[in-house]
């Protein structure tokens, strides 16, 4: 898979937040996208998601247009919700009525030493972050987008998540960060 930008720009109101970004973005070539605060780091990787339309330019995947190509993805951030009501065990079961998981629903908390039965309301923002990136490492998608996905992990946590990126870098992975240790995972790099 291959995704493409061609000369992308995102501005709110009158004030543009980057422009004329061109890049190429393969499977099993883990991307970075880097910058200042405020450069359009997450804005880029929401555009990338088909979450946000870009002002300028478009964005393909295998020569198609985001709208058009088929393909499943999760974007993992610090503003993605979760359902807080359910306990693991039933969020991880919801979601897997859209996707098909990979592994068990025990294996995937036993791997995150998460409980199944607790209230995710209940959680650790810690946990709570780790509950998301299950869905990321262990549900069928294509194309992974994270923002700053190890905010909130403790040392044990981290170790964790590296664990899983080693697991998926065949896929098409994007992490948005300027955290050294989270963009040491990929080799690529788009820096705003």
């Amino acid at each position: 898979m291959i995704i493409k930008g061609d000369d992308i720009g995102k501005k709110f109101g009158k004030n543009w937040i980057f422009r004329n970004q061109n890049f190429e973005i393969e499977s099993g070539k883990p991307t970075a996208i880097t910058g200042k605060n405020g450069a359009g780091k997450s804005t880029l990787l929401q555009i990338i998601a088909g979450f946000l339309t870009p002002s300028n330019g478009t964005i393909t995947i295998d020569g198609k247009s985001i709208d058009d190509a088929n393909y499943s993805s999760v974007l993992i951030g610090p503003y993605t919700e979760i359902v807080e009501e359910f306990t693991l065990k039933e969020f991880l079961s919801f979601h897997s009525k859209f996707k098909k998981p990979t592994i068990s629903i025990d294996e995937m908390a036993n791997s995150a030493s998460l409980p199944l039965e607790k209230v995710i309301k209940d959680f650790s923002t810690g946990m709570k972050q780790r509950s998301k990136l299950l869905t990321a490492f262990f549900f069928h998608n294509d194309v992974i987008l994270m923002d700053e996905p190890t905010s909130n992990l403790d040392d044990e946590g981290f170790d964790w998540w590296k664990s899983q990126i080693d697991n998926v870098k065949n896929k098409t992975l994007i992490i948005s960060s300027n955290e050294k240790n989270e963009i040491a995972q990929c080799a690529n790099k788009i820096n705003l």
